[in-house]
């Protein structure tokens, strides 16, 4: 909406006289907008407040109406009711299309001005507002103006993540913590429940300048020009953010306008939940706004007002768990946002000691206990959320509910095995195939990534009848002893003792980055390839075949170079082997231009194993492979793997490919996944620990080495900066045979609010290292 232009007196006082027949004496009231208080002559007292010409006229008469309602049935409360002008109209018009409204003067002292509140101040408060919210839901939403209803604005609570891109603004890397940590606890927690909670008619402003006292009661409220229809919670957590200010025990003083709030209006489970992180991002909002309107004039000291408030408020709840502090603000109620969330995590560490097997690691210095997920979050005991940026497995989020209702739905019905016929499995068969390039149509199914790479061994080996396989240097492609022996991950690393079987051949990496082919250009990836033939050339009994991730995950989100596996596939083909895709990791749209990593090279390998994101968490995982390699691997011994393509996990795949493709997630992961890099890449300047960022879609790794020249690794460094960022609620970890790459290679629901998020923290923690 325009502001107009500051009037003179003489327009002033020509607007009241021909609008409303008044004279007096006027003066300019604080705030950001052009109010102004009128003494009239006749001894009466209004507040004349001035918009520009192109102010919504339904939204003024919907303000008045508000007014109007609350005046005949809501709390007991002075409302700046509309005094209409001499032509009998709610709005006169002014100098250059001013227009301008008169409303009655409320008596009263603004909360801000009455000095430390009372308890029984503060449960009036809360009360107050219970009751103005009743009042309010009485307004039927139906009948509000489509334009009205749907009307939102920069203090609109219920978008507080409109800001977000405010965090930049602010000085200091602390401050800049806290505040992505509120806009993300408001993000991860609120904004997914804002939809599903009671929606109503609100104030939207119940600030300490728009609330007036006398004594310990509430006696009046102004400015009506943020009404706006949203979740009706928003009021009372709008009103906390201001009564909690400068508290010497902010959650108590909360807990007072709560309990007084509940004995005029309930609160249900989520709006419970929300309420926290609400008051949080109405204090994140109040702070951005502040930095933003600094750069613009910092000579406004009213617009500055709250700022420093807000400042002290935002950091002593930033380090606070969110499910203490709810309970806390409700005053000790118990009910199920806040319910017994299990044992802490220093009590499952030590028996998890006892029984549980050592080598089965955890990951960060500070292990977590998590207790839910939901969409890209984690959340632990505490409540407080994590964005989780590692875990490729729930591809489409965390607990999709398209997937759970269908897994629930199909276990409730029918659960058994492949030796009988239901339609699920020749249904996701097919479905699964129609992702695929011909030749590859024929399907198994197995439970877990390792139990597929198995078995598309065990295809190599029926179809060639030759037992050497070929494998990538720094590959791992599952955990049983077989695939412990392919992997060089494993086997050169931590704890293995080397290659252990002569029949496993290991061909370099096509890393672009250290490899020994790096610098040649658009050459490199047939330089690679190449190796792979020379490997072979010195093996006169050929190989099986050929195993390599279509992206390396383990060897360091290693993203080959064009060319490489044409070149290496021609190679392997000739020499009478055949060809194996591990998709484990990257299948299912996750780098954006294509369905399956494979196909941005061009190529259709022999097999395709697939495991990890096409369960979403389920244990499920599948083979794909031609016709001519299944028919030479039915020899007569039967295939049969007990859980592998049961009822229940076919009926999950197919929610998942509904998923992916209802969502449009394979092009959300280019979109956002494009943003990724772009911002990495803009750090690489900025930050000499960053040797080079690289991956597709949202599959990306960012290398960190201290020194560009000889690439010395920063493994030491990388595990910081992992841990740094967990500390500030996002979740990465490190790979790569030097362990210094860090992994991103998040469920596909990330967006780009997430991912600024993240690049700003990573922009912070790295100047901390040098």
């Amino acid at each position: 909406m325009g502001t107009p232009a500051t009037p003179t007196r003489t327009q002033l006082d020509a607007l009241l006289d021909n609008g409303y027949g008044l004279a007096g004496a006027l003066s300019r009231l604080p705030g950001e907008n052009l109010n102004y208080r009128l003494d009239a002559a006749d001894g009466r007292r209004f507040v004349l407040k001035l918009a520009g010409e192109d102010q919504d006229e339904a939204f003024l008469t919907f303000e008045r109406s508000v007014v109007d309602v609350l005046s005949a049935e809501g709390p007991e409360l002075r409302l700046p009711r509309v005094v209409e002008t001499l032509g009998g109209d709610g709005v006169a018009t002014g100098y250059g299309g001013t227009r301008a409204r008169l409303l009655e003067f409320v008596d009263g002292t603004p909360w801000c001005d009455a000095g430390p509140p009372s308890d029984a101040r503060l449960r009036h408060l809360g009360e107050a507002l219970g009751s103005l919210d009743r009042s309010l839901e009485s307004m039927h939403l139906s009948e509000i103006d489509p334009t009205i209803a749907g009307r939102s604005h920069r203090w609109d609570l219920a978008r507080a993540h409109q800001h977000r891109d405010k965090v930049s603004l602010v000085e200091g890397a602390d401050r800049r913590r806290i505040l992505e940590h509120a806009f993300h606890l408001f993000a991860a927690v609120a904004l997914p429940r804002l939809g599903q909670l009671r929606r109503s008619v609100i104030h939207g402003d119940a600030n300490d300048e728009n609330l007036l006292v006398d004594g310990d009661r509430v006696v009046g409220l102004l400015d009506f020009g943020d009404c706006l229809v949203g979740p009706t919670v928003c009021e009372l957590a709008i009103a906390l953010a201001y009564g909690m200010l400068d508290s010497p025990d902010p959650l108590a003083t909360g807990a007072h306008v709560v309990s007084g709030y509940l004995e005029t209006r309930g609160l249900d489970g989520g709006e419970q939940e929300v309420l926290f992180p609400l008051v949080c991002a109405r204090l994140a909002v109040t702070v951005s706004v502040a930095a933003e309107r600094r750069r613009l004039d910092p000579s406004r000291g009213e617009w500055f007002v709250t700022e420093g408030p807000a400042w002290r408020l935002l950091e002593r709840l930033a380090d606070l768990d969110p499910v203490e502090a709810g309970r806390r603000l409700m005053a000790g109620l118990r009910s199920e946002p806040f319910a017994d969330l299990g044992a802490p995590a220093e009590e499952l560490l030590e028996r998890r000691r006892r029984h549980i097997g050592p080598s089965l690691s955890l990951s960060y210095r500070e292990p977590l206990k998590m207790v839910r997920g939901r969409g890209q979050y984690l959340y632990d005991r505490g409540g407080r959320p994590y964005l989780d940026l590692v875990n490729n497995v729930c591809h489409v989020g965390h607990c999709h509910p398209r997937v759970v209702s269908s897994g629930q739905a199909q276990m409730a019905r029918l659960n058994t095995n492949t030796r009988y016929l239901y339609d699920g499995l020749t249904d996701y068969a097919e479905r699964l195939c129609a992702t695929l390039p011909s030749p590859l149509e024929v399907c198994y199914f197995v439970n877990s990534g390792s139990e597929a790479n198995e078995l598309a061994l065990r295809l190599a080996r029926a179809r060639t009848g030759r037992h050497d396989l070929m494998v990538v240097d720094g590959a791992y492609h599952g955990h049983t002893a077989g695939l412990i022996d392919i992997s060089p991950y494993k086997f050169m690393g931590k704890g293995g003792s080397g290659r252990a079987e002569p029949w496993v051949h290991v061909v370099p990496v096509a890393d672009g980055y250290r490899g020994r082919h790096k610098g040649q250009g658009r050459d490199t990836g047939v330089a690679y390839g190449d190796d792979v033939g020379e490997t072979l050339a010195r093996l006169p009994e050929g190989v099986a075949g050929f195993i390599s991730e279509s992206l390396l995950g383990c060897g360091g989100q290693v993203v080959p170079p064009e060319g490489y596996f044409e070149t290496a596939y021609r190679h392997v083909r000739a020499a009478g082997g055949v060809c194996i895709a591990d998709e484990v990791q990257v299948g299912f749209g996750r780098v954006g231009t294509h369905f399956w990593a494979f196909e941005r090279q061009g190529v259709v390998p022999d097999i395709v194993v697939m495991g990890k994101p096409i369960g979403n968490g389920h244990p499920m995982a599948a083979v794909v492979t031609t016709r001519e390699i299944a028919d030479a691997f039915a020899n007569g011994m039967e295939f049969f793997a007990t859980f592998g393509g049961n009822p229940v996990s076919c009926a999950i795949g197919l929610a998942v490919l509904d998923v992916i493709r209802d969502e449009g997630l394979q092009q959300h992961a280019h979109d956002v996944g494009t943003r990724f890099k772009a911002g990495l890449e803009a750090l690489v300047d900025k930050h000499e620990l960053i040797g080079e960022v690289r991956g597709v879609g949202l599959f990306l790794g960012v290398e960190l080495v201290r020194d560009r020249g000889t690439l010395e690794p920063a493994a030491a460094e990388a595990d910081e900066v992992v841990n740094r960022m967990k500390a500030r609620g996002m979740l990465l970890s490190t790979d790569g045979p030097l362990h210094n790459v860090i992994k991103i290679k998040p469920p596909m629901v990330l967006t780009a609010d997430d991912v600024d998020m993240v690049v700003r923290s990573l922009d912070d923690v790295l100047a901390t290292l040098g």
